[in-house]
């Protein structure tokens, strides 16, 4: 069946960074959109990053456009989000995603990794 494994998550002061890394099996890496969503407890997972299947193109969420890059190794089945110049509002759980499209839209997405927690003191 198909897995999406978060890591890297963690505790980090404000201006911090940390890599997260999402490793997946069961799929055709290659030819999926991965991504990555984050929630907040009491609000809904909001969009941060996707990447298009053979890399390349990207998008990011206007929040964390410039401090956060995302990335994927195809040969590794494995996608990763450098966060930099972390703030406390970055404060969510964030879970990795595999879809067919290149979007922000949560519903489009097929799979869903566990969620890995990243926490940001001030």
């Amino acid at each position: 069946q198909v897995q999406l494994v978060e890591s890297g998550g963690g505790l980090v002061q404000a201006g911090g960074s940390l890599r997260l890394s999402c490793a997946t099996s069961g799929l055709t890496f290659s030819s999926y959109a991965m991504g990555w969503f984050r929630q907040v407890p009491g609000k809904e997972r909001e969009f941060v990053a996707v990447i298009r299947w053979r890399g390349g193109t990207t998008y990011y969420a206007d929040s964390v456009k410039g401090r956060f890059t995302i990335s994927r190794d195809n040969a590794k089945n494995t996608v990763y989000l450098q966060m930099n110049s972390l703030k406390p509002e970055d404060t969510a759980v964030y879970y990795c995603v595999a879809g067919r499209s290149v979007v922000t839209e949560r519903d489009m997405y097929d799979y869903w990794g566990q969620g890995t927690q990243v926490t940001v003191s001030s």
